[in-house]
């Protein structure tokens, strides 16, 4: 293994290897696996490492404690944020982190049970594929939590996924897509139960050590490329990420989350 960017020493990830799949899970249950910076670093770790990795033919995610996969990013982090260029590094650092998933040449499947969420449901999206239980919660719940946005990238993917009509519901309404539900969508590729689920998707990644290597790789980078094809830049939303981010409405909500005190919207 390669190393290219520092190893990871967080307890909060745990790494291992099993018969060719490489299994990295959150593990942070006390906190529904909400992510901090050292788990975004690991996260990117492994896929910068495990790319050059031949032993290695498929990547698992998946949430620690059967509550949640990611609950977002822990909204601590956030308090500290005073100026525009803090959000908008904040979002080029998730867009850097989701698309080195997003492009990690192997195949990569999302193991969820429970909440899958914000930055969760981020992570899950640019899987290549999804495999829930009934407990899964997916959405991005941001207009009634911290009043802040994503990135375009983020919106664009959430788009190609599910569509104008229901982006506009998870996003505007904050509203929880459940796991049946998200079957019915193509959001998720099948429901296992919980006490199968570990079981099901080592199997289906199994699967992938009977299949071409470069067909998967091109695959996947081809079908990539046509949904960037149709992105905008990172930049083009960095107004609303300004916006959002800087106000006093954001501010309130970290407060609230931080110190549990009480706030109502303002729309400033």
């Amino acid at each position: 293994m390669t190393q290219k960017t520092k190893k990871p020493t967080t307890d909060s990830v745990r790494f291992e290897i099993k018969e060719g799949v490489a299994w990295l899970g959150f593990n942070r249950p006390q906190s529904r696996n909400a992510m901090t910076w050292d788990m975004y670093n690991a996260l990117e770790y492994y896929c910068d490492t495990l790319a050059e990795e031949s032993g290695v033919h498929a990547l698992v995610l998946h949430g620690i404690g059967g509550e949640a996969f990611v609950a977002g990013t822990d909204i601590t982090q956030f308090a500290s944020f005073d100026k525009p260029a803090d959000a908008i590094d904040y979002e080029r650092r998730i867009d850097r982190v989701v698309g080195k998933l997003e492009n990690f040449p192997k195949p990569t499947l999302a193991l969820i049970e429970g909440a899958c969420v914000g930055g969760g449901a981020a992570l899950a999206l640019v899987c290549d594929f999804r495999y829930a239980t009934e407990s899964m919660k997916f959405g991005v719940p941001i207009a009634k939590t911290l009043g802040n946005t994503l990135s375009i990238t983020n919106v664009s993917r959430l788009v190609e996924m599910l569509g104008t009509a229901r982006a506009k519901e998870v996003l505007m309404l904050a509203r929880l897509v459940t796991g049946h539900e998200a079957l019915s969508l193509g959001l998720v590729n099948e429901l296992f139960s919980p006490d199968s689920i570990y079981d099901d998707v080592k199997s289906r990644a199994a699967d992938f050590l009977q299949r071409a290597p470069l067909t998967l790789q091109a695959s996947k980078a081809l079908i990539n490329r046509v949904q960037q094809s149709h992105r905008l830049a990172p930049g083009a939303g960095d107004d609303w990420v300004s916006i959002c981010y800087m106000s006093e409405d954001f501010a309130a909500a970290v407060n609230k989350f931080v110190n549990k005190t009480p706030f109502e919207w303002s729309g400033r």
